[in-house]
């Protein structure tokens, strides 16, 4: 159950984001829970292996606890990523051409 609610939350905040800048909405709402899913795997096989050279045996449900804070990192730092990389690349819509020139009292907002 905790695992359904936390996809829905991650493919939530990476729509809303790619909505935001006008990005295919799907797409990075996707991507979004994908890297969540492969970094946790990823990074369960390496724990598993470090764990049970010194144990032999781990609970499956205390190694996904122990997996998801690196799916979740790793979620945010995308998810950072791609905000301030679409943040710099979007238009700057400050200042229209009719405006340039005029003083701030002359300038309509």
């Amino acid at each position: 159950m905790l695992g359904l609610i936390l996809t829905y939350w991650l493919g939530k905040k990476f729509y809303k984001l790619a909505e935001e800048y006008n990005k295919s909405q799907w797409g990075f709402a996707i991507l979004g829970i994908v890297v969540y899913y492969a970094v946790s795997i990823v990074s369960a096989t390496v724990l598993l292996l470090i764990i049970e050279s010194f144990f032999n045996t781990i609970n499956d449900y205390v190694l996904g606890l122990v997996a998801m804070p690196f799916g979740l990192l790793a979620c945010y730092l995308l998810y950072k990523y791609l905000e301030k990389t679409w943040e710099h690349k979007k238009p700057k819509n400050d200042i229209l051409i009719d405006q340039i020139g005029k003083n701030e009292e002359e300038v309509k907002i």
